[in-house]
């Protein structure tokens, strides 16, 4: 499909006379809707009130909520109900909402992603996944949401930044479309979004090096040995702290991202959200040429045993994502990795 195409003309296009993907088309028109409501709210709400003001309660996970994310999370619901969705899961809602088992599919949000960021002006998104509902004889809301992300039918975010975007897949190829105020809507502006394989940028908070296993150290103290370490080349360290933000950034130049778990208490399993956080942007990266794992295992081959289930995310350019993987399952199988590196490392002691 080609660039310049409205939103509404990719969807339906996709959708042709398939009643799911209709649905689907649907959905996602009315999620956009409710994107340009938040970020006219976002836009305008350092001059009504701090916007970065909690809510003064934590969420299911025990995160602190800033208002916007619970005015965020009205918005979508309200939204959400208006479209062909059985049942609703989200990041600031406890349990899963059941809307109408009669509809077709089920969607996990996460309203305000990097919300914390909001008052040192940092792009902050929402990020979203469509599943398919359980039907009428399901037994729950919340089954809905425990199949593993190989089996969602469309996953995406917006990112409120300079621009309004909205980074989309429907499961065949990942493609960007910026909010125009002159169409009145979202416009096309890349088609087929291809990450290149190979990198030498990668996104990691190196604050937490002394919590990490050795697989993540070892990695990362080759990639800063630079053209004189193992690697043989010189590597930038990015880290924005904002999903959307570092995710798109590999979208657009490459790169590679790292959320591992670590020995501080709560974050074993990381600290991102398999259902609504790492399965929307494992879709998005792999249907983009890239690849996503905890580590090890394809993100989207895992079964979530719980609707706010956490786990480490690594993703971006395929080959360093494997690379990854190589260094967690034995990294002696590391060719080009020599002895006189064993313990050197700007952070080793």
């Amino acid at each position: 499909m080609a660039v310049g195409w409205s939103l509404q003309a990719f969807l339906k296009a996709h959708a042709g006379d398939d009643d799911v993907r209709n649905a689907v088309g649907r959905t996602i028109q009315q999620i956009a809707i409710a994107s340009c409501v938040v970020r006219d709210l976002i836009n305008r709400g350092i001059n009504h009130e701090k916007p970065s003001a909690t809510a003064g309660q934590a969420n299911a996970d025990g995160d602190i909520q800033q208002q916007l994310d619970l005015t965020a999370n009205r918005i979508f619901l309200a939204a959400i109900r208006s479209a062909p969705v059985a049942c609703v899961a989200s990041e600031e809602l406890r349990d899963p909402v059941l809307l109408d088992l009669s509809q077709p599919l089920a969607v996990a949000i996460d309203p305000l992603d990097g919300s914390s960021n909001i008052e040192t002006n940092v792009s902050i998104g929402t990020i979203f996944t469509i599943l398919p509902a359980p039907g009428p004889d399901g037994r729950s809301a919340e089954e809905a949401f425990l199949q593993p992300g190989d089996r969602q039918l469309a996953a995406g975010f917006f990112i409120y930044g300079p621009q309004l975007l909205l980074v989309l897949t429907l499961g065949a190829g990942t493609h960007v479309f910026a909010y125009s105020p002159r169409e009145g809507g979202f416009v096309q502006i890349a088609d087929g979004v291809r990450i290149p394989a190979l990198t030498s940028e990668f996104a990691v908070n190196a604050s937490n090096y002394r919590h990490w296993g050795s697989a993540i150290r070892l990695y990362v103290d080759d990639c800063l040995s630079g053209e004189d370490g193992p690697r043989g080349r010189n590597f930038n360290m990015r880290w924005i702290a904002s999903l959307v933000a570092d995710a798109y950034r590999i979208f657009v130049r490459g790169g590679v991202f790292l959320y591992p778990g670590d020995e501080r208490r709560g974050y074993r399993n990381g600290r991102l959200r398999l259902v609504y956080e790492a399965n929307p942007i494992a879709m998005l990266i792999e249907q983009a040429g890239g690849a996503a794992t905890d580590g090890v295992e394809r993100i989207l081959a895992i079964t979530p045993q719980a609707v706010h289930q956490r786990v480490p995310l690594v993703f971006g350019s395929a080959g360093e994502v494997a690379r990854i993987a190589r260094y967690h399952l034995d990294p002696s199988l590391i060719a080009q990795r020599a002895p006189l590196f064993g313990h050197r490392g700007l952070f080793r002691v």
